[in-house]
């Protein structure tokens, strides 16, 4: 049973598959956020960007970059490590704009 799923998931030790489990739970958070903001936008009837879609997008990206590190891919890192601080970005304008009004 262990064989196969190591086989099926391209692992060859537990580490590695924890690690596609970390890899899987950031996507899974990742992809979450897009479940969030259609929610939110079908609610109001327009097109809507929750804060909580900020706080998924930094959960997943973090779980990924930290993924993508492990497992060494210099795309994957650039690509997650770029959009954490796009993210952090987003939350520290809609905090600012929050405490002006």
């Amino acid at each position: 049973m262990t064989d196969s799923v190591f086989t099926f998931l391209h692992v060859h030790s537990w580490t590695e598959f924890w690690w596609v489990m970390i890899g899987l739970l950031g996507q899974l958070l990742f992809t979450g956020r897009f479940l969030v903001q259609w929610l939110a936008s079908e609610r109001a009837r327009r097109s809507v960007i929750p804060v909580a879609f900020w706080w998924f997008s930094i959960g997943g990206g973090l779980i990924l970059l930290a993924y993508a590190i492990y497992r060494k891919d210099p795309v994957f890192i650039l690509g997650q490590s770029m959009g954490v601080f796009i993210y952090i970005r987003n939350l520290w304008l809609i905090r600012a704009e929050r405490r002006a009004v």
